[in-house]
C-alpha cells in the first residue's frame, strides 16, 4: 500500500508504478489514450497479468481482436493470458457491409442494450478485481449519437466502480471523433504517443493522489512487452560524500589539475576529433578502478570492441579490470534509446552495481539521442550530471569541438556550465608540424596550475610534457615562438 491512504493495484510495470506513486488507485478508472500502435493494449496486458499473478480475477473485454489472435499477440511478447477472462466482443465473420468490407458492428444488427447486457452478465458471473475495455471508443458505433454513446459510457464506468473493479479503458482519437471528451468518465488519464525522440508516456490527470508530471520514456521489446523510464529528478537522490581528492595516475596532469580531480566533481574534457579526449576519459576511468571502485564507461562513439583495443594498444590495459567488474563499459546506440533510458542505465549502475565513477564518452552521440536542439541537451545532461553529483559519484565528460583550430572555445555544446573542472587538449602548429597541447581552463574545488603543457599519446601511455613557455598564442593553434 501507498505511504498514502488509498489502497493501490500496481500496473504490472514498475516503472510505471514509480510515476504513478505506487500504481493505480483501487476501485477507480483509468484512460489509456494514444493513437495506433503507441501500446494501450500491451499496458493493458501487463495490467491483466499483474493481477492473475497476485490471484485477483481479470477480464479483458475485446472490441477489435478476437480472443484467439489476442492470445496469440500477447504470447509473441512474452504474456500468458490463460488465466485472464477473455469476453471476445469482436465482429464475426458474417458482419460486413454490403461492399464486402468488415465493419465494427453493422448497423441495426447489434443494439447497445445487447453489448452493455453482456458485459453486466460477465462481471456478475465472475466478480473481476480488473477489467480492461479495449477500445471503449468502438462502442459509438453502437449508439444511435453522441449523448446516447456518453451516457452508456459513464453508466458502464460508475458500474464498475460499484462492483470494486479496477478498470482501464483505452480511447483513440479519429477524424470524426476526438477522445478528448472522454476523460471525464476516468479518475486518470494516461497518454502515450510516438515522437521524434522515440516512445513517450505521459499522465495527464490521477485524482486522489499526487504523480510526477511530465514526459517519461517508453520501449516496447519482444519477450518483455513494456518498460517505462521516469524522468529523472536529480532531487529525488542523495548520497552523503566527502570532496577527497583523486589521482588520475598520470603525475603531470596531477599537477595541472592541483593534485587531482575531486570525489563527486564533474570533469569536462574537450578538443576537436582526435585529439586524445577519448583517451584521457579512459584514463580517468581506469584510475578509478585501480584504486578499489567501481568505474563505467558508457561509449557513444565507439564499440566496446574498439575501446578496449585502443586502450590497451596505448598501455591503458583496461581488459583485466572489465573482466573482474571493476569498469563496466557499455557500448550505447545513440538513434536506438531515449534521454530518459539512458539515465535509468547510469542509475542502475550506480543504485543496483555500485559504480563511482562514470565516463559518458561524447556528448555529440548524447546529442543524436535526444534528436532536439542545444537547449534540451543542456536540460538533460544537467539533470543526469546532477544527479550523478548528489550520489557522490565523480564524472568525467568529454566533448567534441567542431573546430580544428582557431578561436579558443572550451564547448561547442555549451555544456561547460555543467564542469567543476575543465580540461582542453588543442592541435597546434609549430614549424609547420601538428603538436597538441594541454591545459585546465577553469577548477572549481582548488587551485590548479594555469600553463599550457605538450600533450602526446604513446605506445606506453600519455605523456604530458613542459609547459610551453616558449610559445604565445598557443590558444588560436598557430602559436609562435616567444622573442628572448
Amino acid at each position: 500500500m501507498n505511504s498514502g491512504q488509498s489502497p493501490r493495484v500496481s500496473s504490472g510495470i514498475s516503472g510505471l508504478d514509480a510515476i504513478l506513486d505506487g500504481g493505480f488507485i483501487d476501485e477507480r478508472t483509468y484512460s489509456i489514450r494514444g493513437d495506433s500502435g503507441t501500446g494501450k493494449t500491451i499496458l493493458g496486458y501487463h495490467f491483466l497479468t499483474a493481477g492473475t499473478d497476485a490471484d485477483e480475477t481479470s477480464v479483458y473485454f475485446a472490441f477489435e481482436e478476437t480472443a484467439k489472435d489476442i492470445a496469440a499477440n500477447a504470447a509473441t511478447l512474452g504474456f500468458d493470458l490463460d488465466d485472464v477472462i477473455i469476453e471476445d466482443m469482436s465482429p464475426s465473420a458474417t458482419e460486413f457491409m454490403d461492399d464486402g468490407n468488415y465493419t465494427v458492428f453493422g448497423p441495426g444488427e447489434v443494439e447497445a442494450s445487447e453489448i452493455v447486457s453482456r458485459i453486466g452478465d460477465t462481471v456478475e458471473t465472475h466478480d473481476p478485481d480488473r477489467v480492461f475495455i479495449d477500445p471503449l471508443t468502438l462502442l459509438r458505433h453502437l449508439s444511435p449519437d453522441d449523448f446516447q454513446f456518453k451516457r452508456t459510457a459513464a453508466s458502464m464506468m460508475s458500474y464498475m466502480k460499484e462492483r470494486g473493479s479496477t478498470t482501464l479503458f483505452t480511447t483513440q482519437s479519429t477524424a470524426d471523433h476526438s477522445d478528448e471528451d472522454l476523460q471525464y468518465l476516468a479518475d486518470g488519464s494516461i497518454t502515450m504517443r510516438r515522437t521524434d525522440r522515440g516512445r513517450e508516456l505521459e499522465v495527464e490527470k490521477f485524482r486522489g493522489s499526487g504523480f510526477r508530471s511530465g514526459s517519461h520514456g517508453l520501449r516496447i521489446d519482444g519477450g518483455r512487452g513494456l518498460s517505462v523510464f521516469p524522468s529523472l529528478a536529480p532531487d529525488d537522490h542523495e548520497q552523503v560524500f566527502s570532496y577527497e581528492q583523486l589521482s588520475t595516475d598520470i603525475d603531470a596532469l596531477d599537477t595541472l589539475l592541483g593534485g587531482g580531480i575531486e570525489r563527486g566533481s564533474i570533469t569536462l574534457v574537450s578538443g576537436p576529433s582526435g585529439v586524445g579526449k577519448s583517451t584521457t576519459g579512459t584514463a580517468l576511468a581506469r584510475a578509478s578502478a585501480r584504486r578499489g571502485e567501481t568505474a563505467a564507461a558508457f561509449l557513444f562513439e565507439e564499440s566496446r570492441h574498439s575501446f578496449s583495443h585502443r586502450s590497451n594498444a596505448i598501455g591503458l590495459d583496461v581488459s583485466a579490470l572489465i573482466e573482474e567488474g571493476a569498469l563496466e563499459v557499455h557500448e550505447v546506440e545513440p538513434l536506438s534509446i531515449s534521454a530518459d533510458e539512458f539515465a535509468h542505465r547510469v542509475r542502475e549502475s550506480v543504485e543496483e552495481r555500485g559504480v563511482e565513477f562514470v565516463l559518458l564518452d561524447g556528448t555529440a552521440g548524447y546529442r543524436l539521442a535526444l534528436q532536439n536542439p542545444e537547449a534540451e541537451l543542456r536540460e538533460e545532461l544537467h539533470k543526469l550530471c546532477r544527479y550523478l553529483r548528489n550520489m557522490g559519484v565523480t564524472v568525467a565528460l568529454t566533448d567534441e569541438l567542431s573546430s580544428v583550430t582557431g578561436t579558443f572555445q572550451a564547448s561547442d555544446s555549451q555544456v561547460s556550465y555543467l564542469a567543476d573542472t575543465v580540461v582542453f587538449i588543442r592541435y597546434i602548429e609549430v614549424g609547420g608540424e601538428i603538436r597538441k597541447a594541454i591545459g585546465v581552463l577553469k577548477k572549481r574545488f582548488g587551485g590548479f596550475e594555469a600553463t599550457l603543457r605538450a600533450f602526446s599519446i604513446e605506445d606506453d601511455g600519455i605523456h604530458i610534457g613542459e609547459t610551453l613557455s616558449e610559445l604565445r598564442g598557443v590558444l588560436t593553434g598557430t602559436p609562435t615562438q616567444q622573442a628572448d
